[in-house]
């Protein structure tokens, strides 16, 4: 009889005490879970970190290019203003603003020598020449700043209406001619 006493004390003990075993067991391992997860998680914010740093940094060329940019309030036509400021933070981007808008932007080597900021998110494009620089949206196929001009720009586009650059057909007629 005792002994059956005491079987029957140790089944009712035993899920007891297997229970217990396996709580803590899994208590070591979701704080072993959690604490992988959590280096994981760290592990591949530094590695994402990391990937922005590499795709932020500029060329040589582009930081050229970023040397060549008007800054400063910028004049533009109907009135409006366009002001570019270099970020301290970060060399070679721009922050450019209108009365509505804001723009981060980074230069971005063209083919034909024109200096070309972009912001990619947003859809934006400056674009400076000669004789004036444009500030345009193509998401939304729109120019948003026209003529707009620093003090070299003006100067430049005052030579260009006094000297104006012969047409293709005029250079086609001359060649004819001789």
């Amino acid at each position: 009889m005792m002994k059956k006493l005491m079987f029957s004390a140790f089944l009712i003990v035993l899920p007891a005490v297997i229970w217990a075993q396996s709580s803590a067991l899994v208590e070591n391992t979701s704080s072993a879970s959690a604490k992988s997860r959590l280096e994981l998680k760290n592990k591949a914010n530094q590695m994402a970190a990391g990937i922005m740093a590499a795709e932020a940094a500029l060329t040589p060329a582009e930081l050229a290019i970023a040397a060549r940019v008007h800054q400063g309030k910028l004049p533009c036509e109907l009135g409006a203003f366009v002001t570019l400021a270099a970020d301290p933070a970060a060399p070679g981007y721009f922050n450019v603003h209108t009365k509505q808008q804001k723009y981060r932007m980074f230069p971005v080597e063209t083919s034909t020598g024109a200096i070309r900021l972009e912001d990619h998110k947003a859809g934006a494009v400056w674009l400076q020449l000669a004789n004036k620089s444009m500030l345009m949206n193509h998401k939304l196929g729109k120019r948003l700043a026209d003529a707009c001009m620093n003090p070299d720009q003006i100067v430049v586009a005052e030579k260009m209406l006094k000297n104006p650059a012969p047409g293709l057909l005029d250079i086609a007629t001359e060649i004819a001619i001789k």
